[in-house]
């Protein structure tokens, strides 16, 4: 191996991939090294397979994804955004479609395309893959970055150093979290970590008779005062333990971060988004004159999948076959008032092992915006999933992660000479 570098990536995800690629492109000496066995395989299991690369969204739409600290994003957007990535891809022999929600995968539909790709990419700009290798800490000596050690003893020196690690999520995956020691290492400050974009787990047990059970436009809040009432619109998947589907993903970070002070958290669920409890009395009102001889049961399920119909009925005190002229004004109310707002308690999360990214990490004012170097070590960059950054489903990570890294191995290619 190559002991001469100018700089080592650790971490072979997205973000560490781009950033090998930024800096060999500008001639540096690179080496990445993966605790895995192989590179990239978190990207690989993304979206099912599939891999949600990022979207038809510009720069501003991204940074509101990303809240009150979306405007960090920016100048890495402004190097790699969405339409440079996917031109990227593309030179790289990977096309890529757009979905009509605007999410933009490989258009094999293959994840596995992307990761090979970037790394015959990396392989012909002459960038060095140590696997299996684990960086156990951070070469400092009297202040200076001076490069790395390994797992077994072994320095990597160089001048620069990215981390690159991702998060604690998907830890069979390599989301171990030790990238956050090594930024501590360095002197950074890691704000409290939770899962985001989790499944979450409900304490009613009348939820897991719904498992399997979707929702294709619903609506769900966080049922506490402060909170939007406009809550997450998208498609809601009912498991066993509770909720799962792109709302409850992306509002599962607020709701984590609220169960770390150690009580439930409520929800409300429209069902049908726009639907409030209001429309749904004029409707079930509308039922008695109109169709007053049809079963509640019935009619519910022309709106609903029956399970969830049924449930709603038990829930209200409704027999299903309750015809619709015949239904008292207290079950009436009662379904209204349910199908409204289902209200449900969280009691968890499904945890690191199934969230997809992680929420806190390295506090973005110790990093500068528009090279991912730290502000603490000279020599330093942090990007992609260890920021204190996480996004909605929908491609906005992964982005981040190409970005962030792109953004810094062009930074250490232009901060040395060559």
């Amino acid at each position: 191996m190559d002991s001469s570098l100018d700089m080592v990536v650790v971490g072979a995800g997205p973000a560490g991939q781009m950033a090998a690629i930024a800096a060999a492109e500008r001639h540096l000496r690179v080496i990445v090294v993966e605790q895995m066995p192989r590179p990239s395989l978190k990207l690989i299991a993304s979206g099912g397979g599939r891999a949600n690369l990022t979207r038809t969204a510009g720069r501003a739409d991204f940074e509101a994804a990303f809240g009150r600290q979306g405007r960090f994003i920016g100048p890495a957007l402004g190097g790699l955004g969405p339409e440079a990535l996917r031109a990227f891809l593309a030179h790289l022999g990977v096309p890529t479609r757009a979905d009509e929600q605007g999410r933009v995968y490989p258009a094999s539909q293959r994840a596995r395309d992307v990761a090979e790709a970037l790394g015959r990419h990396q392989r012909g700009l002459g960038v060095q893959l140590l696997l299996g290798r684990r960086v156990a800490a951070l070469d400092v000596r009297d202040g200076t970055l001076g490069g790395v050690v390994v797992d077994n003893g072994e320095s990597l020196a160089a001048p620069c150093v990215v981390l690159a690690c991702g998060g604690r999520s998907w830890p069979s995956l390599g989301g171990t979290g030790g990238g956050y020691d090594l930024a501590r290492q360095a002197g950074h400050t890691v704000t409290a970590l939770t899962p985001a974009l989790v499944p979450l787990v409900a304490r009613e047990p009348w939820v897991a008779s719904l498992a399997g059970v979707s929702l294709a436009d619903a609506r769900v809040r966080i049922a506490l005062s402060g909170q939007p009432k406009a809550g997450v619109r998208g498609d809601v998947l009912f498991t066993h333990r509770g909720l799962s589907g792109p709302a409850v993903l992306d509002l599962s970070g607020d709701v984590a971060q609220r169960l770390a002070r150690g009580r439930d958290v409520p929800l409300e669920i429209e069902p049908i988004a726009g639907m409030d409890r209001r429309r749904w009395d004029v409707e079930i009102l509308a039922w008695r004159s109109g169709q007053g001889r049809r079963q509640v049961g019935t009619l519910l399920q022309q709106r609903l999948p029956r399970s969830l119909a049924d449930a709603l009925c038990e829930l209200a005190g409704v027999r299903p076959q309750t015809v619709a002229a015949e239904l008292p004004a207290g079950g009436r109310d009662a379904l209204a008032a349910l199908l409204g707002g289902l209200a449900l308690n969280v009691a968890g999360t499904e945890g690191f092992e199934k969230a997809f990214v992680t929420r806190g990490g390295v506090k973005l004012k110790e990093v500068a915006p528009d090279t991912l170097e730290s502000r603490v070590l000279g020599g330093l960059y942090i990007v992609g999933e260890l920021l204190d950054l996480d996004g909605p489903t929908g491609g906005y990570n992964l982005q981040w992660a190409f970005a962030s890294g792109h953004a810094a191995g062009r930074a250490a290619g232009g901060r040395q000479p060559v």
